[in-house]
Formats: C-alpha cells, sequence, structure tokens
C-alpha cells in the first residue's frame, strides 16, 4: 500500500508519497508553490538535492504560471492595456518563472492505493502586481511503479479574460553529466539576447542524441513532438506533455552533475512575442499534464548480467 505522511521543517510544510517497498519517495512543499521539492524513483535520486533555503534562487522544480521563464523589463500589453509586472530577475531586469512559485498552497485531496499515492494541491488569487485577474490553480501528482505525473487545472475565475503559458522547472541529476544525452525532435533553436529574450530564431535540427559532454546551457528550442528523453548511466526518464504545443528550455546551474529540462507550452516572454501563448475565457478551465517515466538501468543491467551468465 502507497502510503502519505505530513511533516514540518524549517516552519515549512512538507507532505511525501511513499510507495509500497518503500524505495520511491517524492515530496512536496506546500510554502513553495506546491513544488515537487525531493523525488526519489527505486533508490534513485532523480531531482537534484538543493536545499529549500536556496529555492529563491534556482526555483527548484516550481510550476510556472501564469508564464513560463521571462517576461521582458517585466512589461506586456494585452487588449489595450499595458502591464507591469515586478522585475524578480533584477540583473537581467526581467519578471521571471511566473507568479505561483512562492504561494502557499493548501492540500485539498490525497489518494492512497496500492498501486499509486496522488495528491492535490491549490491555490487561489485575487490578483498580482502587473497581472490583476482571479484565478485557481490546482495540481495533482501521482507517484506510481511507472515514475511520476503533473496534472495542472486552472480556472479563470474573473470577470475578464486573460493571457497565459505554463511551464515546469525540475532539476535532474546525473550520475555523470558527461556521459548522459537527451532526445528530443526541434527543426529551429531560439538565439537570446543579453537580457535572456529571444531575439531570433535559426531553422537548423538539432542533432540527435544531445551530447551533455562539458555543456553550458540555457537554451530554448520549439518542439516537433510532446516527447523528451534523459538518458543517463543509472535511468532512462521520458517526459510527455498533453499540450498541443510543446516547448524546451534546458538550463546547466554551477552544481555539477544536473541539468534542468523544463517543459513549457510558451516560449520565454510569450506576452510580447505571442510564441504559445493562450487566452483563458472567465470561468473557462486550462488542463495540461506531464508524465514523467523512468527506467532504471542499474536493475535492467544487473538483471541482463544473470540472464546471461544463466544462459547454457
Amino acid at each position: 500500500m502507497y502510503t502519505l505522511i505530513e511533516k514540518k521543517i524549517q516552519e515549512l510544510n512538507y507532505i511525501e508519497l511513499i510507495s509500497s517497498d518503500k524505495t520511491s519517495k517524492a515530496t512536496f512543499c506546500l510554502n513553495q508553490g506546491g513544488r515537487l521539492s525531493s523525488f526519489i524513483f527505486e533508490n534513485i535520486s532523480i531531482l537534484a538535492d538543493f536545499q529549500s533555503l536556496s529555492y529563491t534562487n534556482n526555483y527548484a522544480s516550481c510550476v510556472l504560471f501564469p508564464f513560463a521563464n521571462r517576461i521582458k523589463n517585466g512589461k506586456y500589453s494585452f487588449n489595450g492595456i499595458d502591464y507591469t509586472l515586478k522585475c524578480n530577475e533584477t540583473d537581467k531586469n526581467n519578471a521571471l518563472h511566473g507568479l505561483v512559485y512562492n504561494k502557499p498552497f493548501d492540500c485539498l485531496h490525497t489518494k492512497t492505493t496500492s498501486n499509486y499515492a496522488s495528491i492535490t494541491l491549490g491555490y487561489t488569487s485575487e490578483g498580482d502586481e502587473g497581472f490583476p485577474f482571479k484565478f485557481s490553480i490546482e495540481l495533482t501528482y501521482t507517484l506510481s511503479k511507472r515514475g511520476i505525473s503533473l496534472f495542472v487545472r486552472v480556472k479563470n475565475l474573473d470577470q475578464k479574460p486573460f493571457p497565459f503559458t505554463i511551464g515546469w522547472h525540475p532539476y535532474f541529476k546525473s550520475a555523470d553529466l558527461n556521459k548522459s544525452v537527451l532526445q528530443f525532435k526541434s527543426n529551429s533553436k531560439y538565439l537570446f539576447d543579453k537580457q535572456q529574450i529571444i531575439s531570433d530564431i535559426t531553422d537548423v535540427a538539432t542533432n540527435m542524441p544531445f551530447q551533455l559532454n562539458e555543456v553550458k546551457l540555457d537554451d530554448g528550442y520549439p518542439l516537433e513532438t510532446n516527447k523528451i528523453e534523459f538518458f543517463t548511466p543509472e535511468y532512462h526518464l521520458t517526459f510527455t506533455s498533453t499540450s498541443k504545443e510543446n516547448f524546451l528550455q534546458l538550463y546547466t546551474p554551477n552544481q555539477p552533475n544536473v541539468i534542468a529540462i523544463e517543459p513549457m507550452t510558451g516560449a520565454t516572454d510569450s506576452f510580447n512575442n505571442k510564441m504559445g501563448l493562450q487566452i483563458l475565457p472567465p470561468s473557462s478551465i486550462y488542463k495540461v499534464e506531464w508524465a514523467i517515466t523512468i527506467k532504471n538501468q542499474i536493475t535492467q543491467t544487473t538483471t541482463k548480467t544473470i540472464n546471461t551468465s544463466c544462459n547454457f
């Protein structure tokens, strides 16, 4: 039976989902935007081990809403009205990573069974500086024998429509990033200016597999499919999305053997360049799900070795 426990660390509230055999565990921080703060699958640490106190700098595993990544100078226009968001990326003067990453979420629903455990966390906004629209957002995480999924449900509670994109910002850990590769399909790549805002697009297909040997990334791509794969010495991870349009941001922090693989429904600065931008009418609901399926490479390698040795 999957189980659930609640705990408090340094004034932060956490909820953990734990598999029946206790080899998989997903931990969520309610105070920090309902983010997935830790994820272990079959005794392998999948997410980078960032401390909660550093979250304001790395935004690890936060959900990006109502915009993914950056809005240039925090400024945009919508339906003939100019808006200004708070610029929390002070060195580049951008609004960064949406408006819910630091909001307190409530636990709305939990479920534990013999095959999976799920938790739904929710937050309701009466409007923010630069985004004066009322909305609710619910995050449903499900831990299972296949991996973990995130289902996002947003409802417009306002009497006016609003623009939006959604993204997710998990940092994945590899035993050796130099021996890890990515696989995705993209026929172009974004070029960025000094503010990390899209300045142009190059129509060149990215060679696959995407080698991660000695790379430094903060790159963006429009995707041709809804699938991203990440191969490491310990595990093989597959990201899938239900979004019609899919975008990818890759970022390597200073911490070694860590990479942010960020699926998004729109590109950075979408409020201005309109790439992937959607409009949610009053009382309407938008849903998207990202599923992460994981195969344990260590277990498979061991099994193959045993099978080979017994093959008379």
